[in-house]
């Protein structure tokens, strides 16, 4: 962002008049940029306190440090972003005092299974670049996304709220169940929360294995019992009200305050 320095005058009729001897400030601020595994080696650092101008958003912030570090350019297509512990999509616009990390892609092994809450859009394009693996003969992918209607009304955006350590764990357990009743490779969940539009992703299951029926058979798994027992909350919201989702067991609340 650019401020004019000195502000604008006016002149004798009122309009707005800018100093022959002004000067155009660049508006600048700083963000704390960290790197794992081998971004860490291709920059020489773990971290740093950079200074960008207002506005960048993180692909500005890729391409500066690509331009810094080619090498970088090498996994421009399995690096994903996160800002604030979140992982982002690259057009997201970055703020004074966020903190960016640059993730590489996993190193392999069962370990590497990831379950995650976000309040960002979800990549999933770019999670299942990271999360496929040369032994892999299967990739399946399930998305849950918004629509525009529900039960004969028109849905306006859905918010989600999340009971958030016990999410995390119980996305971790139905992990653990997936793994005992599938041959999988990689397993991954993540949930969106806060305020989601028409269209957007609300959930995102990445099942990557050697074969397509384990794939098929987990993924299925995986989002059936997210849906019974992960302590997160949705309500619909509609041009004459909104209701509280409670589950696909538990019904539906309907709330007037805003009819």
């Amino acid at each position: 962002m650019c401020v004019v320095w000195p502000p604008k005058a006016a002149d004798s009729r009122g309009r707005e008049v800018i100093s022959a001897s002004a000067a155009c400030i660049l508006v600048m601020m700083k963000i704390k940029v960290l790197f794992f595994g081998v971004t860490h080696e291709l920059t020489g650092f773990q971290q740093e306190q950079a200074e960008i101008p207002d506005g960048v958003n993180l692909d500005g912030l890729w391409d500066r440090y690509a331009a810094r570090f080619p090498r970088l350019n090498d996994l421009s297509g399995a690096l994903l972003l996160a800002v604030n512990q979140e992982v982002s999509n690259r057009a997201r616009v970055l703020e004074d005092g966020d903190e960016v990390a640059f993730l590489p892609p996993v190193s392999g092994g069962t370990n590497d299974d990831y379950y995650l809450l976000t309040r960002s859009p979800i990549p999933t394009a770019d999670l299942v670049r990271q999360q496929k693996a040369s032994e892999d003969g299967a990739v399946v992918v399930f998305e849950g996304v918004v629509r525009n209607n529900s039960r004969g009304r028109r849905t306006l955006y859905l918010e989600y709220e999340a009971y958030e350590p016990m999410a995390v764990r119980k996305m971790k357990e139905i992990g653990a169940e997936v793994r005992r009743q599938f041959e999988i490779d990689h397993l991954g969940m993540i949930h969106r929360l806060g305020r989601l539009e028409i269209g957007e992703t609300s959930v995102a299951i990445i099942v990557t294995s050697a074969h397509r029926r384990a794939a098929f058979g987990a993924c299925q798994y995986a989002i059936d019992r997210l849906k019974e027992i992960v302590p997160i909350w949705k309500k619909e919201y509609f041009e004459d009200g909104s209701v509280w989702a409670e589950g696909e067991a538990r019904g539906r609340v309907e709330s007037n305050a805003e009819k």
